[in-house]
């Protein structure tokens, strides 16, 4: 059963705020008020009380819906884990007061990790919005000026080689297979410990690899061959338990480890399509040269992770997901998406002139972006719909009317100020981890963003207001 506050509230509350009180940041006075929206609240609770079928009237009291949130947020806030999250809370009288906890007793970190689920994205993208709208009502944004940016924000894997993502098949793999074992015994198939021998491999690539010269890429040719034949081998063996669990020869004798094995069974069945096609790509580039074959897999883990170039001379291969940050004044954001597929740059503009104006009820009156999002029919389209000054360069251009427009001062002002786009997307990155996602899967890589995006909102709606 799900609360939408605390009840009751403790003795100790009183005196916790009296003594805290001249301790509080002023930013966090201003969005402990904004986080007191019945419409924020309101989301959350829906959705927590979504998380099973009668959770709405039955089971023991869980954690109310304005201490989710507002813990959620915190945690973001700092760019904390969820443990880092509950042991700052716990001993902070400052913290406990904002997360309206006072003097209850502190949820821990794998509670939190698991309500934290039942908030979808979509539910995340409501209270983003309603954010937005609070900021338009208390007059800290009024959607005259646009900027919008891409980056790229990593998944959370090592950095792929076609020999580790082999290795970490073999070894996802075998260590299903010994979890069949312990439940089933030892019948049927019988498992066969490979990984050391495909350790031994790995080294062997590693060291033949550091060389160069045609000897030292025939080392490597070989030692791949190896490796593929071991995975292959590992892959076949998989194929047999998965088999042999769906005949009924290995099986439980009760009913819950049963469903244990069934559910093994399902993440062999997917391993084994991943490890297949890590093995195809492989075989593609070592042996016949081909480093573009479709479909390649950069993690079994976040097998939706792209590889994406930017041109960046510091990491010039990325691997994660394209993400958009579309601001108006104040640096507050106004939209954010993150890419299935890594779009042009370019075809981004009029849809986001388009969600401006929905969100704010506003066309921008000027637009700013990188040469990246220039495109002529786009600029014409944003002009069509209203927009007055577009402050988007186009470098390739041979046109000396279309230079001389580029160096007027309101187009170079808007390029100043387009600049600052670049530095929210830094303090995103190092202030609240939009770096590298700590989520898994594809919604939870938009859960990560969006909260990252609704953290740093809310800071700056607390700042102008202060203001």
């Amino acid at each position: 059963m799900i609360d939408l506050r605390h009840s009751q509230r403790n003795f100790g509350d009183g005196f916790i705020h009296e003594t805290v009180d001249e301790l509080w940041e002023e930013w966090m006075r201003q969005a402990d008020r904004v986080l007191e929206d019945e419409t924020l609240l309101a989301t959350v609770h829906e959705a927590l009380q979504k998380r099973h079928p009668r959770s709405r009237t039955h089971g023991r009291p869980g954690t109310p819906a304005e201490v989710v949130l507002r813990r959620l947020l915190l945690k973001h806030i700092r760019n904390w884990s969820f443990e880092e999250l509950e042991r700052e809370v716990r001993a902070n009288l400052v913290y406990r007061q904002f997360t309206r906890i006072g003097a209850e007793k502190v949820p821990d970190a794998k509670t939190l990790g698991r309500v934290a689920r039942a908030l979808a994205p979509q539910v995340i993208e409501k209270i983003h919005s309603r954010m937005v709208a609070l900021a338009q009502e208390q007059k800290v944004v009024s959607g005259r000026r646009m900027r919008v940016d891409t980056t790229v924000v990593e998944a959370n894997i090592h950095y792929p080689t076609d020999s580790s993502l082999l290795g970490d098949g073999v070894r996802v793999l075998t260590r299903l297979m010994t979890k069949v074992t312990e439940i089933a015994g030892k019948v049927g198939t019988k498992l066969r410990d490979r990984r050391r021998s495909v350790q031994c491999r790995l080294i062997e690539i590693g060291r033949a690899s550091r060389s160069t010269g045609k000897s030292a890429q025939e080392k490597v040719k070989t030692a791949y061959g190896k490796l593929l034949e071991v995975t292959q081998r590992v892959t076949g063996q998989a194929k047999k338990f998965s088999t042999e669990i769906s005949q009924g020869i290995k099986r439980a004798s009760e009913l819950l480890p049963q469903a244990a094995l069934q559910a093994l069974q399902r993440e062999l069945d997917t391993m084994v399509v991943r490890v297949g096609q890590v093995i195809r790509q492989t075989q593609a580039r070592v042996f016949d040269g081909n480093t573009h074959a479709e479909g390649k897999l950069v993690s079994l883990f976040e097998p939706d992770t792209e590889i994406i170039r930017k041109g960046k001379a510091s990491k010039p291969t990325e691997f994660g997901k394209l993400v958009k940050i579309q601001e108006a004044e104040n640096q507050i954001i106004i939209a954010y998406e993150v890419y299935a597929q890594r779009p042009n740059d370019h075809d981004l503009l009029v849809p986001a002139v388009a969600l401006h104006q929905q969100r704010l009820e506003r066309v921008p009156e000027l637009v700013a972006g990188d040469a990246g999002f220039y495109s002529a029919h786009g600029e014409s389209q944003a002009l069509e719909m209203g927009v007055q000054r577009i402050s988007i360069p186009n470098h390739s251009t041979k046109s000396r009317a279309r230079r001389r427009h580029q160096k007027q001062r309101w187009f170079r002002k808007g390029q100043k100020w387009r600049t600052g786009s670049e530095g929210r997307i830094s303090v995103l990155k190092r202030r609240h981890g939009l770096n590298r996602c700590r989520y898994k899967g594809p919604a939870g890589m938009k859960r990560w963003v969006g909260l990252a995006v609704i953290s740093d909102n809310l800071i700056n709606i607390g700042r102008a207001l202060a203001e």
